[in-house]
C-alpha cells in the first residue's frame, strides 16, 4: 500500500437510529490504536461504566484489494476488543462483528473510512418515583396514601390509570426485601357500615398484585376499614372529600 499522511485518531459518540455509538477512527493501514488513541479510548469508557457493547463493525478506506482490507477490518475489531475486555466492558453474549473492509459508502476523506464503529446501550437505573422515595425514608408507624388508585364504581377492580402506582410501590417492595406493610383499604359516602366489605377487597386487591409479581405474602397484610377513618365528615361536602376519603393507604410496619 502507498504510504499517505497519517491521521491521529479522533473519538466521538452519539445517537445513531436509536442506539448509541462510539466510533474509533485508525491511521492508515494501522490495526491497533497508538499511545494517544488508549488515552481517549480510556477517557471514554471511564464516563461509561454501565454499558454493553452491542455490536462492533471494522471498516477501511478505499487503498488496497477487497481481500485485504476486510482482514484488516477484522483484526481491527479484534483488537478494539481486547481495549475492551482489559477495561472489564461488558460485552454482550451474542456480541455481532461485521467487517465490512471497504464495502460501504466511503467518505471522500479516506480518514473518515478507517474506523470501527461501537454500538452499545446503557444500563441506566430508572428514577425513583416520588411514592417510591416516600416509602424508602418512611419510619416504621408511618402510614402513606397511594395517590391516583381508583377503583370502578362498587368494586374492588382497580382501573388501568392506577396501574404506575401500583409499579411504584412494587419497586419500592423490590428495592427494600425488609419493608414490611399493611395495606388499608377506605371507603366514602356511605352513613352505614361497608356491608360489602368493598375496603377490605380493594385492599386484597392490591395485595394480590404484590403476590402475582413475586413479593412474599409474609411482607403483607390487608384490611379494610370502612368508613371509620375517614379524613372528612361523612356526608362529604363534595367529590373532592369523598376522593381524599376513597382511598388506599399503606401502613409501614418495618422498613
Amino acid at each position: 500500500m502507498k504510504k499517505v499522511i497519517l491521521y491521529s485518531i479522533l473519538f466521538f459518540s452519539f445517537f445513531g437510529f436509536g442506539q448509541k455509538q462510539f466510533e474509533v477512527f485508525f491511521d492508515f493501514n494501522q490495526d491497533f490504536p497508538n499511545p494517544q488513541s488508549i488515552l481517549k479510548i480510556n477517557e471514554w469508557l471511564s464516563q461509561n461504566k454501565s454499558i454493553e457493547v452491542t455490536k462492533l463493525s471494522g471498516y477501511c478506506d478505499s487503498v488496497d484489494t477487497k481481500n485485504y482490507n476486510k482482514k484488516l477490518a477484522e483484526r481491527r475489531i479484534e483488537n478494539v476488543i481486547l481495549l475492551l475486555q482489559k477495561s472489564g466492558t461488558k460485552l454482550a453474549e451474542n456480541l455481532v462483528r461485521i467487517p465490512f473492509g471497504k464495502d460501504f459508502k466511503l467518505s471522500q476523506i479516506q480518514a473518515e473510512n478507517r474506523k470501527v464503529v461501537i454500538e452499545y446501550k446503557v444500563d441506566e437505573k430508572p428514577v425513583a418515583s416520588e411514592l417510591t422515595k416516600q416509602i424508602r425514608n418512611a419510619k416504621a408507624g408511618e402510614t402513606i396514601k397511594l395517590p391516583n388508585i381508583y377503583f370502578y364504581n362498587n368494586s374492588a377492580r382497580i382501573v388501568p390509570q392506577s396501574q404506575l402506582v401500583l409499579y411504584d410501590l412494587l419497586c419500592a417492595m423490590e428495592e427494600n426485601p425488609k419493608l414490611v406493610i399493611e395495606i388499608q383499604g377506605h371507603i366514602c359516602c356511605q352513613l352505614v357500615q361497608d356491608v360489602a366489605d368493598i375496603s377490605t377487597a380493594r385492599a386484597k386487591a392490591i395485595y394480590n398484585f404484590l403476590i402475582q409479581n413475586k413479593i412474599d405474602r409474609k411482607r403483607m397484610t390487608y384490611k379494610g376499614y370502612g368508613i371509620s377513618r375517614p379524613i372528612h365528615k361523612i356526608p362529604e361536602q363534595n367529590e373532592d372529600e369523598a376522593n381524599e376519603n376513597r382511598r388506599v393507604e399503606i401502613l409501614i410496619v418495618k422498613n
